[in-house]
């Protein structure tokens, strides 16, 4: 027989939108539940970017990635929540007044609400395709830590956001750092590609990491400008090249889909009845993809859940600064 749990609030996602959730639903009285397919919490943050300064987080002019998750950590605490990490919600059915989800390993969790902060879904990195056999031995995907690179000769591949934070971080730390993009023009925030300009960062554009060499570890690079091909020392190599993200079951549960994104009204509600959604996996019109409006995000969906889970509840709570 398969274990089963009961709660107010199943929350699918455990990044910092569901987290921040868990502890609004707590605050609201709920009895809360987590699911996430990762098995720590935090999601992409703790996955790829624990050490990556945050920007756009009110209250703080800049955070670690870690410290964030930890504050969200100790905040949904409060709710006191069921967590069921590294397993995957595969399964969505309605009955009467509540919705079963099944997990991959046969738990079922009855809720009178779910939540789903999913982000991007499962997410698996785009693959360099000179890279082939290197992974572990050289290649890196992710900078969960910057120790590991010091002394190091240190290619980043790519053009986006995270290629150039780590470009940024690792430049005191090893030995040199190149960055090797395949066009002139950068995905990355302007701030912090000038900021990549103004270190000691080689940025080579037009170019591509065309082969990797060694004997059993990572020794030199070739990279291809223009046609010309160059040999340079390299221990390290980090392909930033993005995701490949995945809906992956929930695209079969009828919730209405639109280009990898959810499609909410704003209440944050689904198409499906007792269904919400909130942050980055979220679509409607005007949507911004930020850490922040996934906060809110959080707060409007539970809100509003609340008065799913409890008819005689009121959308608006009253604020939390206020007093009994």
């Amino acid at each position: 027989m398969a274990d089963q749990h009961d709660t107010d609030l199943l929350i699918i996602g455990a990044g910092p939108t569901g987290l921040f959730a868990a502890y609004y639903a707590g605050f609201r009285g709920m009895s809360v539940a987590i699911v996430d397919s990762l098995p720590e919490l935090g999601g992409q943050i703790t996955a790829m970017y624990p050490e990556k300064q945050i920007l756009d987080v009110a209250g703080f002019p800049s955070i670690k990635g870690r410290e964030l998750v930890e504050g969200l950590v100790a905040q949904a605490t409060t709710a006191d929540p069921a967590y069921f990490l590294d397993r995957t919600a595969t399964t969505l059915t309605e009955e009467d007044e509540s919705v079963v989800v099944g997990l991959d390993d046969g738990t079922e969790i009855r809720a009178k609400a779910v939540l789903i902060t999913a982000g991007i879904g499962k997410f698996s990195p785009r693959a360099l395709p000179a890279g082939d056999g290197w992974l572990g031995r050289g290649l890196e995907f992710f900078v969960p830590s910057f120790a590991p690179y010091a002394g190091k000769d240190v290619v980043i591949v790519g053009g986006g956001d995270s290629a150039f934070d780590w470009a940024l971080h690792l430049e005191p730390v090893a030995q040199s750092v190149t960055l090797v993009h395949r066009r002139d023009a950068f995905r990355a925030h302007e701030r912090t590609v000038q900021a990549v300009r103004d270190s000691s960062v080689e940025i080579v554009t037009r170019a591509e990491v065309s082969a990797l060499h060694g004997n059993g570890v990572l020794e030199s690079v070739e990279i291809t400008v223009d046609g010309e091909t160059t040999t340079r020392p390299a221990q390290a190599v980090v392909a930033a090249l993005g995701f490949i993200a995945d809906l992956g079951p929930l695209q079969q549960w009828g919730i209405e889909v639109q280009k990898r994104h959810i499609v909410v009204d704003p209440s944050m509600r689904t198409n499906l009845a007792r269904v919400f959604a909130a942050g980055d996996i979220t679509e409607y019109p005007g949507k911004v993809r930020l850490i922040a409006v996934g906060f809110g995000e959080a707060a409007t969906a539970v809100n509003n859940a609340a008065v799913v889970i409890d008819p005689t509840a009121h959308v608006f709570p009253g604020h939390s600064s206020e007093g009994s």
